[in-house]
Formats: C-alpha cells, sequence, structure tokens
C-alpha cells in the first residue's frame, strides 16, 4: 500500500490552499470537526480498507494497492 498525493499538480495546490484557509480542515466539508481535519476520518477509514484503492474525498490523497 502506497499513500501519495494526486498526481494533477493543480488540484493539489487547490486543496492545500483550502487547508491553509479552514486551518486544515477539509475544504470540501461544511462542518470542521475532528472527523474532516485532514487526513479525514473517511479517507483513514479508507486507508485501512485492504481492498480499497481511490482518491480521498477532495481528491488530495490517492491510497494505491501498489508499493
Amino acid at each position: 500500500m502506497k499513500i501519495r498525493y494526486n498526481d494533477n499538480e493543480e488540484i493539489v495546490k487547490k486543496v492545500k490552499e483550502g487547508l491553509r484557509r479552514t486551518g486544515g480542515y477539509c475544504p470540501c466539508r461544511r462542518e470542521q470537526t475532528e472527523d474532516t481535519k485532514c487526513m479525514c476520518k473517511e479517507f483513514r477509514d479508507q486507508i485501512k480498507d485492504p481492498n480499497f484503492e481511490g482518491y480521498c474525498h477532495c481528491y488530495l490523497y490517492y491510497k494505491s494497492l501498489e508499493d
């Protein structure tokens, strides 16, 4: 398993700008709770799933099943 940034640098830039603006909370979510603090609970749970491969909610991170 490997976690990496999205290959699209523009998306990474926009999401990181949003994270700075929100104090590290997911810029794609309205609520600011511990569950929406980047790396959000949703993606942490997806990381734990051995069969999940894909992007986090904001498309900042990608979980690959290959090393």
